[in-house]
């Protein structure tokens, strides 16, 4: 039976073109299946339309079905119970400090009861072997065993479905093998259907019943892992790169047996090939006689209560070389880099530079950038220069993403990006902290290329990795860090020829068949196959983007006038309802009611569109910002930096948005400053001026104009309402007179309010516009 089943699926960020292009497939329950393709050709975006929680926001066409029912008529709670995510980065998904803690807190969310909870959390416990750390913080864990937890802690609430989108990238070769081992234990022991994304194949095809290759947001393959092997092969498409070593070396010859997939399969048809054992001869390398970096004997503790992290590194890494530095997660590989930038400094030994001129390409690339573009991201490090900004763009693959948000890319084109911004500062010396994470096949083989020029120029490039198979193939020298120190180095071949575990499928493959083989390309040249260079070819057009339902948005045009025209009745017949039944103090409740009635159309428009919860989540973080700024400045009287966000919010997300977090705000912020007959009046005062923001500077964002309004907003709007109603509340019957009394009587405070409005505005106008842009595009598109 079809688990997911999607038809003609088109999707676009706002402003951009397909991400997918009418993809259409469906997945039976209980598989595995495999998604891959190159950066940014829509996995992600495939993967997160599949739970309408983290769905992208976007204009989107087609459908999607979950279990024989539409995904966005299953309730949200419905599919936090059988739909589990998993994310690229362990650190994403923790949300508490203790692993039990972690462990129970979705089954908590889903209000089981107590013993329940204590049920499913040691058995998941058990069957994960975390309990030998339950216990434990999780911030003193390893990369693998979050990674571990946040799929334990998904399994607690029994999915039927596992959503994953690259769950290795952060892991070393062996923790990933151990993840994916335990992904398919779930599948066979509990027929859970697994989906997920990779660029890391070596480990996770042969797990796979099926494969699916997307490219510029279309499906080009799927099938069998073996199947999809041989279509990319003879189609010379760019994946072909990125299969599993025995496929490739089996895909170079000719051979009517069946394709291997496994490391098992592959040794067995290499036996059939080889009947004896054959030596492939290897090229010594030398190197410059110029020494870039030296370690001497380095250690370096966090704290000095805690263990050394790096336990006397001691390592020599000449001019012009590629030195690649391996091992697990937590070894002190990051920090060894650390101490060569010099951002940390070791409390014994020493380190020794050529040139102080050192960049850094972190292991989190989003920590370099700081503009709203990746321009303005590259200029930060190259200046006005544009000539080199553009040919670093193009020579990195992103000359086609200068204007999008460094945080809008795929973390295959974030990555390079990030090596764009570090290549213009123009080093002698490289450090790259796990270039290759997130890259696909055909982009590894070009940083290789421009990591070949940067040496030729002299440059010395240090590289923290755990691919395996490209420190195999490119790099000069290699060294292994095992509990914070260097237990051996030496050329590629020297280090992982001589390894069983941490070496590369070519190793594990060609033992005892075919020696002195590292790599692919060993075996393919020792079997006399045909090595294929991939190029880079765009086979498929991208589609217009998907245009919206225009009925559907006729209707809801035509029912929020509905909702706008009910108070222009129902106005009226409070006040003759007022006036001729009511008795004291009549004008104040006759206003109070037309207020109430005010709100009528933006809470019935705001709820016929059935916002989601990322909408909801803006308007409440900035209902929680305006609340916490008339806090923060309680002890001056009049000074309320609440009206700011309120038109700051409603010139950036619209007048009805500006309209609900004033009316929001006003009501929560009085939870602190007292509720009473005003609370009303506040509502309407601070949401009429969110609306005439939204309304009057929709497209001016001018910030002395809007501190102008500031103050008018603060005298006019707000503080002519507040003073009405202190006027209601205290007298029967209003005049005229009385009204000009209690309106002098109030503009001190309310140009107070005003100038410390307009302040407020004019400091934080301008930041807060950019971030709140970028919301409004990528999760608020519709306003």
């Amino acid at each position: 039976m079809e688990c997911y089943k999607i038809e003609n699926l088109c999707f676009s960020y706002d402003g951009f073109e397909n991400a997918l292009n009418g993809i259409s497939f469906s997945v039976e329950r209980g598989e595995f299946i495999t998604i891959c393709g190159r950066s940014g050709c829509g996995k992600s975006t495939l993967l997160r339309s599949l739970k309408t929680a983290i769905a992208p926001s976007g204009i989107k066409s087609g459908s999607i079905c979950f279990e024989g029912s539409l995904l966005e008529s299953v309730s949200i709670i419905e599919q936090s119970k059988l739909i589990g995510f998993i994310m690229q980065d362990p650190e994403n998904q923790i949300v508490t400090d203790k692993v039990w803690h972690e462990l129970a807190f979705g089954a908590e969310s889903l209000g089981l009861k107590t013993s329940e909870i204590r049920l499913r959390t040691a058995e998941t416990a058990s069957y994960f072997g975390i309990q030998t750390w339950f216990r434990k913080k999780t911030s003193e864990l390893s990369g693998g065993q979050k990674q571990l937890l946040n799929l334990a802690s998904i399994m607690v609430m029994r999915p039927s479905v596992l959503i994953l989108d690259e769950p290795t990238s952060q892991l070393d070769p062996i923790a990933a093998y151990d993840f994916i081992e335990v992904l398919k234990r779930i599948n066979r022991d509990f027929g859970t259907t697994v989906i997920i994304s990779e660029h890391r194949l070596e480990d996770v095809l042969p797990v796979s019943d099926r494969v699916i290759v997307l490219d510029n947001g279309n499906i080009t393959a799927d099938g069998t892992p073996s199947d999809v092997g041989v279509l990319l092969k003879n189609r010379n498409d760019a994946m072909y790169l990125a299969m599993p070593t025995p496929m490739r070396v089996f895909s170079s010859v000719d051979s009517k047996k069946k394709c291997p997939v496994t490391i098992n399969e592959g040794k067995e048809w290499l036996r059939s090939v080889y009947d004896e054992c054959c030596v492939i001869q290897s090229k010594k390398y030398s190197h410059s006689e110029d020494i870039a970096v030296e370690l001497k004997d380095v250690f370096f503790r966090y704290e000095k209560s805690l263990p050394d992290v790096l336990n006397g590194v001691s390592e020599k890494i000449y001019r012009g070389e590629l030195f690649a530095v391996v091992g697990g997660n937590g070894t002190g590989k990051t920090t060894c880099l650390k101490t060569i930038s010099g951002i940390i400094k070791p409390y014994r030994g020493k380190v020794k530079l050529i040139s102080k001129k050192v960049s850094q390409l972190p292991q989190d690339p989003g920590t370099l950038f700081i503009g709203s573009t990746v321009m303005e991201d590259l200029e930060d490090a190259a200046g006005k220069n544009k000539k080199k900004i553009y040919d670093i763009a193009k020579l990195c693959g992103i000359d086609e993403l200068l204007s999008r948000h460094p945080y809008d890319l795929s973390g295959g084109e974030r990555q390079r990006a990030a090596l764009a911004k570090v290549l213009l500062c123009d080093p002698d010396i490289l450090l790259l902290d796990e270039p290759t994470k997130g890259l696909d096949p055909f982009f590894k083989k070009k940083l290789a290329d421009i990591l070949f020029d940067l040496k030729e120029k002299g440059i010395t490039i240090i590289m923290v990795s755990h691919d395996i198979e490209f420190c195999a193939m490119y790099a000069d020298r290699c060294a292994m860090i095992f509990d914070g120190a260097i237990i051996t180095s030496g050329t590629p071949r020297d280090i992982f020829l001589k390894n069983r575990f941490y070496t590369t499928a070519a190793v594990k493959m060609s033992e005892g068949i075919i020696d002195n083989a590292l790599t692919a390309d060993d075996l393919i040249e020792a079997l006399g196959g045909k090595r294929y260079e991939v190029k880079d070819h765009d086979d498929t057009k991208k589609g217009s983007v998907p245009k919206k339902d225009e009925e559907a948005e006729k209707k809801k045009r035509k029912k929020m006038s509905a909702a706008y025209i009910i108070p222009v009745f129902t106005i009226p017949l409070t006040i003759l309802f007022g006036k001729y039944i009511l008795d004291d103090r009549k004008f104040y409740f006759i206003s109070l009611l037309i207020i109430m009635q005010t709100f009528i159309p933006f809470a019935v428009s705001f709820e016929r569109r059935r916002p989601e919860t990322r909408e909801l989540v803006v308007i409440g973080t900035m209902c929680a910002i305006a609340v916490a700024s008339r806090t923060a400045f309680y002890m001056l009287p009049q000074v309320k930096p609440m009206l700011a966000f309120v038109i700051i919010t409603g010139i950036a997300l619209g007048g009805e948005i500006g309209f609900l977090t004033g009316a929001v705000s006003a009501f929560v912020s009085n939870m602190f400053f007292g509720q009473g007959a005003w609370t009303p009046w506040q509502m309407f005062a601070f949401a009429l001026s969110g609306l005439i923001a939204g309304l009057v500077f929709k497209n001016i964002k001018n910030r002395i104009a809007v501190s102008a309004f500031g103050i008018i907003d603060a005298v006019v709007i707000y503080g002519i309402i507040m003073n009405i109603s202190s006027m209601l509340a205290a007298q029967g019957a209003p005049s005229w007179e009385m009204m000009l009394t209690y309106e002098i009587s109030g503009l001190p405070f309310d140009l107070i309010h005003g100038i410390s409005t307009a302040v407020f505005l004019f400091i934080a106008l301008r930041p807060m516009l950019k971030k709140l842009e970028r919301v409004k595009k990528r999760l608020m598109y519709q306003y």
